[in-house]
């Protein structure tokens, strides 16, 4: 009998899940929060900037696989044979020779710019319109396999942001490495960047890496600006899928995590990536991995002449299922959107001195405004709302745009702003699910996965309505730590391959909501008023301008 670890590092924390590879069986868990991000350091949201410190991670990861193992106990702890790792995406961080992040060294231990760059740090928006303004020109489309449009989300954007930002930041730099890549590097007891083995998952989504340009392309990113010239390009040139091992465990490692050196430590991969795969995705199915936002992800058969997806975040052979093509959608804000009304709304309990009282308010306005909003009608003349605030993802990557609420009046309360939010992000979902039909890709089903999809039966049956398609629920309550735990067991060689990883330790789903037709057709007008919004919305951004 065997287990194996898998670790899937959130926005907040990082969670890890223990899985008898025989069965699937889940033996221990457990889940620790950032403590530096949960007090907000080194983020300004009115700027868009939002970075993580590499001690977060590391602290976090103690804790988790230590509380995890000893609930699983002794016995399975001796039998733990692999590590896989999932992490959020595009989150890189400037390193130095040895693949230390700045970060972690005394010079720029308080310097955000030296700090993990999370996916969802939109200070690079001027950057990312510069590298697609330089693609249009290009006699070479660098950006066909990546949906057509660089995101201020993504690797380079950020890279160039913080050189133009920050020159102490760009002559330490002898690198810059996505944290997928960077936490299986630093539990081999990686010293040397330059052996540091990169994810064809974070390479081909956000750093522009396919097999045409030979890696990535050097000659149009150099000449997007001096400051990229001296970039270590050759570095980025050989990618991994994640059922390879990026090594053993470190001594040091082994050491403070009480297992063995002969665990295998998997190539990491970004979190909805993997959380596909511990979801049992299949060709067909949109896998949708959602919480604070959304990534879609669907699997193709490879085919001679690869069918190019515009607008999306990327499609990459081998980035979900090794030997398939993977295809990546998502929205900014799915949960966020939730959260940011819950606080705006929570306002007026700063003024209360109960610590106990606000707590508890606080604790029950999702659940009170879900309840409420599950008895409101559904009619064509409902509110309408976009889900753009923090930007869009996909189709069509903008960063600029903004959220709407449309069609307030006196009556407008609570639940119905709140029920108005939930519709958005589910419009904003079944636009991405019309985008890959549009391009010719078949999505006849749902997968969904991740907080929001255990936690809130009035948000999946809604969506369900909206897209008028079936959704799935994973069973699992951590379905991407489980296709971490999926991938490390490949690695070490307990399965030939993915697929019968998933078939071995996939545990199933748990419920299937259903669309009403009736609603589903008074959804589908909602959503032509909802398009009608986004383009008088993203047309008059676009005129403030110029």
């Amino acid at each position: 009998m065997s287990y194996t670890i898998g670790l899937d590092f959130g926005s907040d924390s990082v969670r890890a899940l223990i899985v008898n590879t025989q069965n699937g069986e889940e033996v221990g868990t457990a889940v620790s929060y950032y403590t530096q991000w949960m007090k907000s350091k080194y983020c300004n949201p009115n700027k868009n900037r939002f970075r993580q410190h590499p001690q977060d991670y590391l602290d976090a990861l103690t804790a988790v696989i230590h509380e995890s193992l000893e609930q699983a106990g002794d016995a399975v702890r001796k039998q733990i044979v692999a590590i896989g790792v999932d992490t959020t995406g595009s989150t890189p961080c400037p390193v130095d020779a040895s693949g230390t992040p700045l970060a972690m060294l005394p010079a720029f231990g308080e310097n955000p710019n030296a700090m993990f760059h999370l996916w969802k740090d939109h200070t690079a928006i001027k950057e990312a319109a510069e590298i697609n303004e330089a693609n249009a020109k290009s006699p070479k489309d660098y950006l066909k396999y990546v949906g057509g449009i660089y995101s201020s989300e993504w690797y380079w954007a950020k890279i160039l942001h913080t050189y133009r930002m920050d020159t102490s930041v760009k002559e330490a730099a002898h690198s810059w490495v996505e944290h997928c890549d960077w936490i299986p590097f630093l539990l081999t007891g990686g010293k040397d960047v330059s052996q540091l083995k990169r994810s064809i998952c974070a390479s081909g989504h956000k750093a522009l890496w396919h097999a045409e340009f030979n890696g990535v392309p050097a000659d149009f990113l150099s000449n997007l600006d001096p400051l990229l010239k001296d970039f270590n390009y050759k570095l980025l040139s050989n990618v991994y899928p994640a059922d390879e091992p990026a090594g053993k465990l470190s001594t040091e490692w082994a050491e403070k995590l009480k297992l063995s050196q002969d665990v295998v430590v998997a190539v990491g991969a970004y979190d909805a990536h993997m959380g596909a795969v511990g979801g049992e995705i299949e060709a067909g199915y949109l896998s949708k991995v959602i919480g604070t936002s959304t990534c879609d992800i669907m699997v193709a058969p490879l085919q001679e002449e690869e069918n190019l997806v515009k607008g999306i975040c990327g499609q990459v052979n081998g980035s979900v299922i090794p030997g398939m093509l993977g295809l990546e959608a998502g929205q900014s804000a799915f949960g966020d959107v939730y959260a940011w009304f819950k606080n705006l709304i929570s306002w007026p309990l700063g003024l209360l001195n109960d610590e106990a009282l606000k707590v508890q308010v606080q604790e029950q306005i999702i659940a009170q405004l879900t309840e409420e909003a599950e008895k409101l009608p559904v009619t064509t003349n409902d509110m309408v709302a976009l889900d753009w605030m923090n930007g869009r993802r996909t189709p069509d990557a903008n960063q600029n745009l903004k959220g709407v609420l449309s069609g307030i009046n006196l009556g407008s309360d609570a639940p119905r702003v709140f029920k108005s939010l939930v519709e958005a992000t589910c419009f904003g979902a079944r636009a991405i699910v019309e985008r890959f039909l549009k391009e010719g890709v078949d999505v006849k089903g749902v997968i969904a996965l991740g907080g929001v999809a255990k936690k809130s039966a009035y948000v999946m049956q809604t969506l369900s309505h909206v897209l008028n398609r079936p959704i799935k629920v994973g069973k699992s309550e951590q379905t991407c730590a489980l296709g971490a735990a999926m991938f490390g067991a490949t690695a070490a060689g307990i399965f030939p391959n993915v697929d019968r990883a998933m078939k071995s330790m996939g545990g199933g789903f748990d419920r299937t909501y259903h669309p009403d037709p009736d609603i589903a057709k008074i959804y589908d007008q909602l959503y032509q008023k909802y398009l009608t919004l986004g383009e008088f919305t993203e047309t008059s951004i676009k005129n403030e301008q110029l």
